[in-house]
């Protein structure tokens, strides 16, 4: 590992971030290329520019008759319906994997566009599969790890509460104390977990290592390191705001054709790369062994960042 004690900057990255969209994105300007990086960043997760209101267009809510019900005795379908409730179950729980699954896959071909400034889903499609699966994998195992987590801890604070003799008010405060102790707890948790899950990704990339292996390295370069991860971590949550309040202006600027999948993408696709090519010139700081760009020209107009200071 080449973890340097250098001064890692936050500022100087995101310029450089900047500078680095402008040369993949508008020099020169192909619509194609820009569609096809769209579709990657698309395949990253990201699905568009705004969400969706549930109310009915004319802003009111459908009228609902109410149904003649008997009681439960006069229902002789519970078979069925439950039947349907499991499919309608497993269906969404095959719909929530399978995105999750190119999500993963997408990850590696976003950050290759950006790495080589090109537009291609399918070579790095095939060429990072491994890595893709590996990420996949252990982000899905690591999901059911925490709901567990988070089922044995729920079930046993209930149960520590109710063995408590303390009167119901005392009881009360007692809850309350305790369950923004552990939302606070998870907070931090899913924080610094998720500053490790997304180096992970430009890791597995550079190292073509397994994700377990990338989680180590990584976990071990940010115990090296808090401060710079933490002020990375503290200003991507203002960045995500604003690209959650430039989002919603899109939307409404172009009535809502942000909102769909993937024409969202498209329109928001400058702010998506440089956001993940701020991420991957933040990572570089650390050493060359952190650089995706090494060994790596682009196969287009040169769009490689600056070198590393020696």
């Amino acid at each position: 590992m080449n973890a340097t004690a250098t001064f890692i900057e936050i500022f100087k990255p995101f310029g450089e971030a900047f500078e680095l969209m402008k040369k993949i994105l508008f020099q020169p300007f192909d619509i194609s290329k820009w569609c096809v990086i769209g579709f990657a960043a698309f395949l990253a997760g990201n699905f568009g520019g705004g969400g969706f209101s549930g109310r009915f267009p004319n802003g009111k809510h459908a009228p609902t008759a109410p149904l003649p019900w008997h009681g439960p005795h006069d229902f002789h379908h519970w078979p069925w319906v439950t039947g349907l409730f499991v499919i309608l179950f497993l269906s969404i729980l095959a719909l929530v994997l399978l995105l999750m699954w190119i999500r993963a896959r997408g990850t590696f071909i976003f950050t290759d566009c950006i790495v080589h400034n090109r537009g291609a889903i399918k070579e790095p499609w095939r060429e990072y599969r491994r890595e893709g699966n590996s990420y996949f994998l252990f982000s899905l195992l690591f999901a059911f790890a925490m709901m567990a987590i988070f089922a044995v801890v729920a079930g046993v604070f209930v149960l520590l509460i109710r063995m408590v003799d303390l009167p119901d008010t005392q009881k009360t405060i007692l809850f309350v104390t305790l369950g923004v102790l552990v939302f606070l707890a998870w907070i931090l948790f899913a924080v610094v977990f998720g500053l490790i899950n997304y180096f992970m990704a430009p890791v597995m990339y550079l190292r073509r290592c397994p994700a377990l292996d990338a989680f180590r390295e990584v976990l071990h370069l940010l115990r090296a390191n808090p401060a710079p991860f933490v002020l990375f971590g503290l200003f991507s949550i203002v960045l995500f705001l604003g690209l959650m309040v430039a989002g919603m202006i899109v939307t409404c600027a172009t009535c809502c054709l942000a909102a769909i999948p993937y024409v969202g993408t498209v329109i928001m696709l400058p702010a998506l790369v440089w956001i993940r090519a701020f991420g991957l010139l933040f990572l570089r700081q650390f050493g060359s062994d952190y650089d995706v760009w090494k060994g790596k020209p682009p196969l287009s107009d040169s769009a490689s960042p600056p070198p590393l200071p020696a």
